[in-house]
């Protein structure tokens, strides 16, 4: 036959009444179907043939019924699921140079087909990749002991990885209790949230921070860090005010500075004015004493020209000479006396001259002194600004934290600390609870009581590291679905050696989620051998090996190309099987020999055993075994045949199996139970020696062979099957 259907499973919903139950897919017996009960607890139950329940329609290719016993009948909220069970086993033997056995072939065929539909039907229910993706290994080597009490998560690279277990919430930390790895406690002294990375008996008191074991603990929750952050976030915004408030200040200072400064350029300017005014009247005076001088000189001439003349009237006025010779000596000092004091205004002049270019240089450093103190005075007005924007940034960001982190409640807030509204991710430490909580756009969730266990709440959760199952697994409730959705082109890689499906003692199906094929190769098919199976209504399923490889099925190498018409499968005894032209014309001798009452051991041609050779007794049919045995080339006869006995051997065709079986008759009875398959003219049957004729003497009809007459009482009955192929 073909196997036209991929259908190797069938369910149904019991009702409590229901009793007959049908099976739409083909078995060999009834052992090859597997019948489950699911609860509407999802626990399933294997029932047992015949205790729970019986089979029809073995080898029907439409399928049966199972029909479940009394008290066994299926409830309103149990499932029926019916499943081919197909023995994972090949009972199939080929006798080399037989002809070819194309019944039991097909059974073959058709038996790994049924097998390689029960595993699709296994995949098809497993957890597993899509077809563009990529997972470089889907094993994890990670031991039973080390994986205990761990989750199964996917690294950075998207990888399979056992990774850390789940915490449990202790409450607030206490001396002398015994903590497990991934306790999660409060250290009451500061808030903070600690993680034990190590089982052991506390000792000692808070802080965890100074305690001798804080090396067993993993901070989480830095809540001691959050507080002091927004005290220094306040200090640094009211030192940026004062700061503010002195640079403010000191520009005020510059200002005035700058205006006593513009205020001594204009008294050094007056004085420079000044000087040069008191220089002008020192060369005025200069001038005057100069003139003076000259006009003494000038009398003095006069005063000697008057001598003279006095003396040439000496006779006359000789103490008019003396008066006036004194007075020439007096005038002589005072014109002296001028030019001295011409040449000490001089001196001033000049004095007074380098003044007033101090002066003039002070002034213009005043002007200079003032320029800078204008320039520091806009400086340290810049710095004011600067400072002022740094201290409103301090203070937004003093309030943004105060508005995530709202600090210890005694209950769940509905506004953040400014009357705002709250928003999603925002924190407080609820002071009753001991508890740190989040909020999630809609509810305040326990982070350290089993909120983040319910991930539903997170309408975008994110991996922040390796996800650890802890020893439990991913499930979904009501029969849902688990997806696992890589983005755009990205592939779903299980990174482990051993990829399990199904639920515990029970069947899998490995299947896309559509129309599409399922291929199955290795290298991330790249130079690998596959294996696909078609989608559709008598979909292929192909197994290509990789270059030179063969196809292996149970032990056996199958052959890489195809043979030629009419060419048969051999296999040469070790595994390969290769394709033949089998002979099939069969090869009939025979022999002779005579007896001599004594001689019981005879000569025969090599290779032969009893159930191949027909012996003979002048006409009489000898029964194997009974009458005679073979060894070798020996035949040896129980009884030896009397002197001049016509002894005959008739060669059967070798290559096929020949059995035979014995029967002793009993007068009436005229069936016996022969093996199945075969008809009147493959048997032979002997009785007492005499071979009997096909249907006139005997008939056959299934596994019954019966006798035209009843043999005799006692008669011996030879069953010999001859060769079928």
């Amino acid at each position: 036959m073909t196997i036209s259907s991929t259908t190797v499973r069938n369910s149904y919903s019991g009702d409590g009444s229901t009793t007959t139950f049908s099976y739409t897919f083909k078995i060999f017996q009834d052992s090859d179907i597997q019948v489950i009960i699911r609860s509407s607890t999802g626990t399933e139950t294997t029932k047992t043939i015949t205790t729970h329940y019986t089979v029809t329609g073995a080898g029907v290719s439409a399928g049966g019924t199972v029909i479940f016993t009394g008290g066994n009948i299926p409830t309103a909220t149990e499932t029926v699921v019916l499943r081919r069970n197909i023995p994972q086993t090949q009972a199939i033997d080929y006798i080399a140079n037989d002809p070819f056995p194309a019944e039991s072939h097909e059974e073959g065929l058709d038996r790994a087909t049924m097998a390689i539909q029960q595993i699709q039907e296994e995949v098809t229910r497993s957890l597993k990749l899509s077809k563009t993706n990529t997972m470089t290994s889907t094993e994890f080597t990670v031991g039973a002991a080390a994986r205990a009490n761990k989750i199964l998560a996917f690294d950075t690279n998207g990888e399979i990885s056992v990774t850390q277990e789940l915490g449990t919430n202790r409450g607030n930390w206490a001396t002398a209790t015994t903590f497990n790895a991934r306790d999660i406690v409060k250290d009451s002294s500061n808030n903070n949230i600690y993680i034990a990375n190590t089982t052991h008996t506390s000792v000692g008191t808070t802080p965890i921070s100074s305690n001798a074991d804080v090396a067993k603990w993993d901070l989480i929750v830095d809540a001691q860090a959050a507080t002091n952050a927004a005290n220094n976030a306040s200090n640094h915004a009211s030192n940026s005010s004062n700061f503010a408030n002195n640079s403010s200040n000191s520009a005020n200072t510059s200002a005035n500075h700058s205006a006593n400064s513009s205020n001594f350029a204009n008294n050094s300017s007056n004085s420079a004015n000044a000087s040069s005014n008191h220089s002008a009247n020192s060369s005025n005076f200069s001038n005057s004493a100069s003139n003076h001088a000259s006009n003494s000189s000038n009398h003095s001439a006069n005063s000697s020209n008057f001598a003279n003349a006095s003396s040439n009237h000496s006779a006359n006025s000789s103490n008019f000479a003396n008066n006036s010779s004194n007075s020439a000596n007096t005038s002589a000092n005072h014109a002296s006396n001028s030019s001295n004091h011409a040449s000490n205004s001089s001196n001033h002049s000049a004095n007074s001259s380098n003044f007033a270019n101090n002066s003039s240089n002070h002034a213009s450093n005043s002007s200079n002194f003032a320029n800078n103190s204008s320039n520091f005075a806009n400086t340290a007005s810049n710095s004011a600004n600067a400072a002022n924007s740094a201290r409103d940034a301090a203070l937004a960001a003093a309030d943004n934290f105060d508005d995530v982190y709202l600090g210890s409640k005694t209950t769940d807030p509905t506004l953040d600390n400014d009357g705002d509204a709250l928003t999603a991710g925002d924190l407080y430490y609820n002071s009753i609870g001991n508890v740190l909580k989040y909020y999630t756009g809609s509810a305040w969730v326990a982070i350290t009581s089993g909120g983040i266990t319910d991930l539903v709440q997170d309408t975008t959760p994110q991996l922040g590291g390796a996800l650890d199952v802890n020893t439990f697994s991913i499930t979904s409730t009501s029969n849902g679905n688990i997806t696992l959705q890589p983005n755009g082109t990205g592939d779903v890689v299980l990174s482990a050696d051993t990829v399990k499906i199904g639920d515990a003692n029970t069947d899998a199906i490995l299947t896309t989620d559509g129309t599409g094929d399922i291929t199955i190769s290795t290298n991330s098919g790249s130079n690998s051998g596959t294996v696909k199976i078609f989608d559709g209504v008598n979909g292929n399923i192909e197994i290509t090996p990789n270059g030179s490889g063969v196809v292996k099925l149970d032990g056996l190498s199958y052959p890489s190309s195809d043979g030629t018409a009419n060419q048969s499968i051999i296999t040469d005894g070790s595994g390969n099987l290769s394709f033949t032209t089998i002979a099939t014309t069969l090869s009939y001798s025979s022999g002779t020999a005579t007896g001599d009452g004594t001689d019981t051991t005879f000569t025969i041609s090599s290779g032969r055993s009893v159930e191949d050779v027909l012996v003979f007794v002048n006409g009489f049919q000898l029964t194997p075994t009974t009458d005679y045995t073979i060894s070798g080339t020996t035949l040896t006869f129980i009884t030896a045949p009397a002197n001049n006995a016509e002894i005959t051997y008739r060669y059967l065709p070798l290559g096929g199996a020949y059995t035979s079986a014995n029967f002793t008759g009993n007068g009436s009875s005229t069936t016996i139970t022969i093996d199945a398959g075969r008809a009147v003219n493959d048997v032979l049957v002997v009785v007492n020696g005499l071979t009997l004729v096909p249907t006139d003497d005997y008939t056959i009809s299934g596994t019954t062979l019966t006798f035209a007459t009843a043999p005799a009482n006692l008669a011996e009955i030879t069953v010999r099957y001859l060769r079928l192929s």
